[in-house]
């Protein structure tokens, strides 16, 4: 079991194979991602597009709100839907993101049972329209999808949220990965600097190896008591398929690719990032340099292999061991 904090010092740190932010951000985001093509990622309505273009399924879009005038619309649109997710197309860090499992005559109700009137949720898209949530701040777009229903293999593993698939792709192979589950301190939402559980994942079968809430291990689930050890994700190859595709999808070098099983649709694509935070590496007790390393030690062959044999080939390389 380790934390970031049990290193005192960048050489102790670099010893374990701990990539930190300043690393990352020039060898890797800097050296491997053309700015260019950051919008394909950073919004998500443009990630959406490029993904169904792909063949990959994603949550359906109920509908757009773009501008002021539009968000009284919302109620309206969301009639014939029991449930429904409102985010930024431009949000980070899971900020601005509004999950609603159930609405009736102007009560809509969140998934921790509360609920908020009509004008609590025109204020919220009001605030994503404005830049509140979003990268840079700038003016942005209200996007609002079905709710995803999460498979009942994950019942116990996450609180009043959906758990979603992180996978750190590197040239288009996947080097490391995780399942983020939410708890009542995220507020039902997979966000680990929000309280949600980490569970590194071994990336050649999908079971849990380690996890951890707030940098600290923990063995069970902390609101449903569920052992967290007995975690193991199903269709797991076809996941690492569909990430490690994100390369041919967006020409990114290094990126996080976020997915979710959706209880009829199967695996789905959630969200493509540029920049994936480093805490991976904590949930999994494990560094990424190494990892990162190796695929750059293989230069780049002329016939490059395919998404299926980059999965096979990391599979083989970085399986892990339990650490519970």
């Amino acid at each position: 079991m380790f934390s970031l904090s049990e290193y005192t010092s960048p050489r102790k740190l670099h010893r374990k194979g701990i990539m930190g932010m300043n690393k990352r951000n020039h060898s890797y985001i800097g050296r491997y991602n053309d700015r260019s093509k950051y919008p394909l990622v950073d919004d998500k309505l443009k990630t959406k597009i490029i993904a169904q273009q792909a063949g990959c399924t994603v949550p359906k879009l109920i509908g757009v709100i773009a501008n002021q005038a539009e968000v009284k619309k919302i109620h309206q649109m969301v009639k014939g839907w029991p449930g429904f997710v409102i985010k930024p197309a431009r949000g980070s860090g899971g900020k601005g993101i509004l999950v609603i499992t159930s609405h009736k005559d102007g009560t809509y109700t969140k998934p921790s049972g509360a609920t908020i009137n009509e004008q609590d949720v025109e204020r919220h898209i009001s605030n994503a329209l404005a830049g509140l949530f979003s990268l840079g701040g700038k003016n942005d777009v209200a996007v609002v999808e079905n709710l995803i229903k999460f498979d009942d293999c994950f019942d116990g593993f996450s609180y009043e949220g959906v758990p979603d698939v992180r996978i750190i792709v590197f040239k288009g192979y996947p080097v490391m990965a995780m399942m983020r589950c939410s708890t009542a301190a995220s507020d039902g939402k997979a966000n680990l600097h929000q309280g949600a559980v980490g569970v590194g994942l071994d990336i050649a079968t999908g079971k849990a190896v380690r996890a951890v809430q707030f940098d600290h291990p923990v063995t069970h689930h902390p609101d449903t008591g569920k052992a967290l050890s007995t975690l193991q994700v199903p269709h797991w190859e076809r996941l690492l398929v569909l990430a490690s595709s994100a390369w041919e999808m967006t020409g990114l070098g290094y990126m996080g690719t976020d997915m979710v099983l959706d209880k009829e649709e199967g695996p789905m694509v959630l969200e493509l990032n540029a920049r994936p935070g480093l805490a991976i590496q904590i949930a999994n007790g494990a560094g990424l340099l190494p990892r990162l390393h190796h695929i750059e030690s293989m230069g780049t062959p002329v016939d490059y292999p395919k998404p299926e044999e980059r999965v096979a080939y990391a599979a083989k390389q970085f399986g892990a061991k339990a650490q519970f």
